[in-house]
């Protein structure tokens, strides 16, 4: 569903990202880990299209993302850090406004509040304004839509960062939903601990490379500390 194949950036004089080869299928989580400054986010970057590859490819269900960006985007969500959402708009508005900019206007007020049932928002939260929510609740309804969006792939970049143990939790639960039917999921992200529990594969980056690839099933959470600190010196 995604791939890069020597995927390649350059700024200048700095490489950001060099011969990027990895591969997610539905069905996968695919955790990203490294040092600030890594390649994670190019990476994620690239797939979007937000930048163009100096050299190499990423493509989206077998399409490249430069020659046919809007295309490859309908099969893309992507949830940042910090998910922008209309502070002045409610949960379900900001729902109904992100999946009609995404195509779907079929939806009814209840089709739109099942979604966000399903990603565990509050029912009286979906009607207050997003000013008013936490970083949880705000990530909750970028999953919603995303689930609205119909999005065979989500681009994930430090989603849990920032949020309390519980809501880490709880997005991670919602993560493992969308991989059980069949999303591929692309995640960077720097806790290890929810890169061993949420993922199927780990991919380690340093300095613009991928130095190793783990599956999470052939390593404990020990193991995993230890082999990304031995890449970090």
């Amino acid at each position: 569903m995604l791939q890069a194949l020597e995927l390649t950036r350059t700024f200048g004089d700095h490489t950001a990202l060099q011969g990027l080869n990895l591969r997610v299928e539905r069905g996968d989580i695919y955790c990203l880990l490294g040092a600030n400054g890594a390649g994670k986010t190019t990476t994620i970057n690239l797939f979007l299209n937000f930048v163009r590859p100096t050299s190499g490819s990423a493509r989206v269900n077998g399409i490249d993302v430069v020659e046919q960006p809007l295309e490859t985007k309908r099969h893309l969500a992507y949830i940042p850090e910090h998910v922008m959402l209309y502070g002045n708009l409610t949960g379900l508005e900001n729902l109904r406004y992100f999946a009609r900019l995404g195509g779907h206007n079929e939806y009814s007020a209840a089709d739109l509040q099942g979604f966000l049932d399903r990603v565990g928002l509050q029912r009286d939260a979906a009607s207050q304004r997003v000013r008013t929510y936490s970083k949880g609740m705000r990530q909750k309804v970028g999953v919603a839509i995303a689930l609205a969006k119909r999005a065979g792939a989500l681009l994930l970049d430090e989603p849990t960062s920032g949020l309390d143990p519980k809501a880490s939790n709880e997005f991670s639960e919602l993560l493992l939903q969308l991989k059980a039917e069949g999303a591929a999921i692309l995640m960077a992200t720097h806790d290890l601990f929810r890169a061993k529990e949420t993922g199927t594969r780990i991919g380690i980056m340093k300095q613009g490379r991928l130095v190793q690839e783990l599956s999470t099933d052939e390593v404990s959470h020990a193991d995993l500390e230890r082999i990304y600190l031995e890449h970090m010196h």
